[in-house]
């Protein structure tokens, strides 16, 4: 059958013209909706042609004809998905209801209504509607002379708007952002912005929906050790020596303005630290019997003479301190002449840490570690991480929220550069932070972070010549690739290799 697109209007005695929405159909995505039509006058439709196609006539999302379904001109991405609401055809009203919408469904659709030789058509809109994953917020690094944040969401549609803002409410209108749509049309994006103020303290990521008007909104607070350090004496000094060279006689008021400007610059670094920098030490009644942690409860290594076999179990020791909420973050130095293997992160009060046992998210641990020559994601596929640098100190960033999905995350404070997050389920209980050596050349520190431009150097100060320059750590013992060679101490321990298959036999 091939009708003309245009109206027609043969002679009839029983014409009537077919009405349609007059405002836009709105559909979530993986819900039923119905497109209605209606005839004007009001009369009997049960042996009419009903259709409903896209922009071309071909193009049939559904067909009723001879008072049945008629299938073989529907478009194959309509096929099961659409059937028509026969309550009131005897009263002039139709409508084609559309299952499981999908992302395809959305735009402008035709019904014809057709008796013997007349037809009438009416257009219509579906604005097809979904709300995706929250955003993931990330740190990824310093960049120029701030800190660059990710973020990252999923399975919206239409395509969303992302907004970054400052703890004020403030908008931060300079970044850049990327989108891309999946084989089902739904749109990903990610968004990039570099706070360059670090008293800025938590920025939020929103994706919007458009149509909806709903949003998903996540917050990250940046450490203030992530940004790149510059001198608050700079200025100052400048300021100084000009008025100095213009007024001798102001050097008096200049260098008790000076001294006023320190003491506010240390306060508000020492307020900002104290949001979430967690003063961690190590709990030496869950120590290892092979380790020995130091008289003051930040440092841990193994003793002079210990047990070493399969059924001592793993050499860990956990940090003092529940953490149950909130945002908190501490720094572990590596001792630069290790070249055993550790892990660290923080893992569940209640999990059994008697003999062997395997460090997994299922487990109640969620952790990083260095295996061999690489350094390892604590999880089930015993992921490698490559990294720039060789990882002196590390910062685990852990971020709880009541009721929702939490994350702990783990960045090197050597480059400033991210190394990788787990996520955490709203049901992940009590935490505490974990700390695993596995061979006697190991030496942990818990960073003291002291406020203060010049009592603390901070990593981020001194990036990599080249961001692109392959890491060569040979006196480390430690490389971004997947080979294990050497002899490796204790073979019989499944905490040795980094690969799956030894890692979890």
């Amino acid at each position: 059958m091939s009708l003309p697109l245009s109206h027609s209007y043969s002679v009839s005695t029983e014409e009537f013209v077919v009405i349609g929405p007059s405002d836009p159909i709105v559909a979530m995505l993986g819900g039923d909706v119905m497109l209605p039509c209606h005839l004007s006058p009001a009369m009997d439709m049960e042996n009419m042609e009903l259709r409903w196609f896209r922009s071309k006539f071909s193009e049939a999302a559904f067909i009723y004809q001879n008072q049945q379904e008629q299938r073989e001109e529907q478009l194959a991405q309509y096929a099961g998905r659409t059937s028509l609401v026969k309550d009131f055809l005897t009263q002039g009203e139709a409508a084609m209801r559309i299952h499981k919408v999908q992302a395809f469904d959305n735009g402008l659709y035709t019904c014809l209504f057709r008796k013997g030789n007349f037809y009438e058509e009416a257009n219509l809109e579906l604005m097809v509607a979904g709300v995706g994953s929250a955003p993931q917020v990330r740190i990824q690094g310093p960049e120029e002379d701030g800190i660059r944040v990710m973020c990252m969401a999923s399975g919206w549609f239409p395509k969303p708007q992302v907004q970054w803002r400052a703890l004020s409410g403030e908008k931060f209108l300079m970044f850049s952002e990327t989108y891309a749509q999946d084989a089902e049309g739904l749109y990903s994006v990610e968004a990039a912005l570099v706070v360059r103020d670090s008293s800025s303290g938590n920025v939020t990521c929103s994706v919007l929906n458009p149509i909806l008007g709903q949003e998903k909104v996540m917050a990250i607070f940046i450490p203030e050790p992530f940004f790149p350090q510059t001198s608050p004496w700079k200025p100052a000094f400048m300021v100084t020596l000009t008025v100095l060279t213009l007024l001798i006689f102001g050097a008096a008021y200049y260098t008790k303005r000076e001294h006023t400007a320190k003491k506010g610059w240390l306060g508000r670094e020492e307020e900002l630290r104290k949001k979430i920098e967690m003063s961690v030490t190590l709990d030496p009644e869950s120590a290892h019997p092979n380790l020995a942690v130091s008289d003051e409860k930040t440092s841990v290594t193994w003793k002079d003479t210990c047990e070493i076999g399969e059924e001592s179990g793993v050499p860990s020791v956990l940090g003092c301190g529940a953490i149950t909420s909130g945002c908190c973050f501490w720094e572990v130095e590596i001792s630069k002449r290790s070249r055993g293997e550790w892990a660290l992160g923080v893992c569940r009060g209640d999990v059994n840490r008697e003999g062997w046992y395997k460090e997994l998210p299922e487990k109640g641990f969620w952790a990083v570690g260095k295996y061999g020559k690489s350094l390892c994601a604590c999880d089930r596929s015993g992921t490698q991480l490559s990294l720039r640098q060789f990882p002196h100190r590390i910062g685990i960033f852990l971020d709880l929220k009541e009721g929702e999905e939490g994350e702990v995350s783990f960045y090197n404070m050597t480059d400033g550069s991210h190394i990788f997050s787990f996520s955490l389920a709203s049901s992940s209980g009590t935490l505490f932070p974990y700390f695993r050596l596995s061979s006697e050349d190991v030496f942990l520190t818990i960073c003291s972070i002291v406020s203060g431009p010049a009592e603390t150097p901070v990593p981020l100060n001194n990036p990599p010549s080249s961001l692109e320059e392959p890491m060569s750590l040979s006196e480390e013992g430690f490389s971004s690739g997947s080979g294990v060679d050497g002899a490796l101490p204790g073979a019989e321990s499944p905490l040795l290799s980094c690969s799956p298959e030894a890692m979890f036999p």
